[in-house]
């Protein structure tokens, strides 16, 4: 196992203080979603998804491909949320 750094380690417990991020970050794993799928998915209602991709996004841990969009904005993980899903386990 790699040896992880301080901010990757801050950031895995920082999503594992909230078992939404950590649904949101599964939901994302190795996929794009827009948020109604990522609600579905983690049975969240949708009006928090926002909430939570905003709070990942922030720690750059998500990203939205298509800003620009005002509906069906499309998600994925960054490089960094894809190591913090790994560590995660």
């Amino acid at each position: 196992m790699m040896e992880l750094s301080d901010e990757i380690l801050t950031e895995i417990s920082y999503v594992q203080m909230s078992k939404y991020r950590i649904k949101v970050m599964k939901s994302l794993d190795g996929d794009v979603k827009i948020p109604s799928v990522i609600s579905k998915d983690s049975g969240i209602k949708t009006n928090h998804i926002s909430k939570i991709l905003s709070e990942l996004k922030a720690h750059e841990l998500v990203e939205c491909i298509n800003p620009e969009f005002r509906k069906g904005r499309l998600y994925r993980l960054t490089d960094k949320g894809d190591i913090i899903i790994k560590n995660l386990e």
